[in-house]
Formats: C-alpha cells, structure tokens, sequence
C-alpha cells in the first residue's frame, strides 16, 4: 500500500524529534516531508498546506504550538505532542485531532495515526463524491464512536462545540455526539445552506425560523449570534 500521510515533525528537543522520526520513518503509511527544531523553521512549508498532518510539540520558544495551530491551514490536521498534560484542553479548542503526552510509546503513536488515517479517508471519499455532484451534497459521513453515520444535511437544525465534543442536533431525533471537530464537520458543510454563527456553533439557515434578539429558537433551545457574524448572518436570513 502506498503513502497516505504526509507528516512534518516539530519538536525542539532533539531526543523528542528523532523519536518521533523514527516513529514515522517505520510506519508505512506515512512519509516524512521534514523535521523542525521550531515552528518558526516550519511555517513555509506548513503554509503551503502540502502536509496532511503534524506532529507538533507546544512547549517551544518563540512560536509555541497552541499559538501555531491557529494558522496552519485546515486541510492539515495536529497531533500535539508534549511532557504536560495540562495542555490538553487547550490543544482540543484549537481543534487538534489528538494529544500524546511524552515519552511516546509507539503503540500510542499509532492509534494517533490511525485517527488520522480514518479522517484522510472520510476526507477523500467526501472530495471524491463531491467532485462527482457539482450540486451541494445532501448527505454528510459522521463518525460516531466506532460507526460512520450518513446523515441527511435537511434534518440537521444546528451542531454544538461542547467542551471536547461536538454535538448534532436534528429534527425529531435525540442529540448524536461525534467524535469530529467542530472545524472537520464545518469543511464538510455546503456554505450556501450552513453558517458558523458563533464560535461555537453552526445553523443551517433554510431552517431557522425564530430570532430572539441575539440568538435563535430551536423549540426550546437557543443558539447564540456573535456580534461580529450577527450582521452577515441577518443578510444571509433576508432581514
């Protein structure tokens, strides 16, 4: 089987990054595109959004890896890989697909890859089925737990970021949590139907028929408006 991945290593600790090298040079479905002392070294090549994923570490000087993920361009996913577990939070709100904490044991190091794999997988068969419809989809693949749910785009009223999940809710069904980011399923959305009217939150608009000053009436749930999207929003509704 041929390469799946393309990985760059970030790691300024130099036990760290030949650990990870070695990692990633015995696994076949990866292919190593480079090795960086610093996220600062990285950002050509990041930016350049040739990598599908990164192995990034977060305790670094000068750029730490939180504050770099906020650029790199969403067609790469992160794991973060790092000595404090304390960052963990932080690592999933800036959507990172996983967090292995140091020293990385190989086998950790491959259930990480096996995430990725499975996202490059669902992210190809989307592209592939898409490019074959230049119509909006009508259906999207979810993960859920160990499952991949296809769901109709019509019956989804809103998806929630919850914490570290996120959360769709759907006309006439119970609530069905994912193990997606917020960000993964966003891509996935057709954008003339969907919006991101909060930080936290997408609506699809063909749907929405209540607004209550700053947020929307989903039966008895409201989902809030940011300020800064409330205007685009009101235009998109026809108000």
């Amino acid at each position: 089987m041929g390469k799946i991945l393309k990985c760059i290593v970030i790691d300024d600790e130099p036990l760290a990054r030949g650990l990870l090298k070695a990692y990633v040079e015995k696994t076949p479905s990866l292919e190593l595109l480079g090795c960086y002392e610093s996220a600062a070294d990285a950002v050509r090549i990041v930016m350049d959004g040739i990598a599908d994923l990164i192995f990034l570490d977060i305790n670094m000087p000068m750029l730490n890896g939180i504050d770099f993920a906020t650029i790199v361009p969403t067609c790469t996913k992160i794991i973060f890989v790092t000595a404090y577990d304390s960052y963990a939070m932080q690592g999933f709100r800036v959507n990172a697909l996983d967090y292995l904490l140091k020293p990385v044991s190989y086998s950790d190091f491959l259930k990480s890859v096996g995430r990725a794999i499975e996202w490059k997988s669902m992210k190809d068969a989307y592209t592939s089925s898409h490019n074959h419809d230049k119509t909006s989809p009508s259906m999207i693949t979810i993960k859920v737990k160990n499952q991949l749910v296809q769901m109709r785009l019509d019956s989804i009223e809103y998806i929630e970021a919850r914490n570290d999940r996120v959360i769709l809710f759907r006309k006439g069904c119970d609530p069905l949590p994912s193990l997606m980011t917020l960000r993964e399923i966003e891509e996935m959305l057709p954008s003339d139907t969907f919006m991101r009217v909060h930080r936290s939150f997408i609506v699809n608009i063909p749907l929405v028929e209540i607004v209550e000053r700053n947020r929307i009436v989903f039966g008895k749930n409201y989902v809030p408006i940011s300020d800064n999207r409330r205007e685009e929003f009101l235009s998109r509704l026809g108000k």
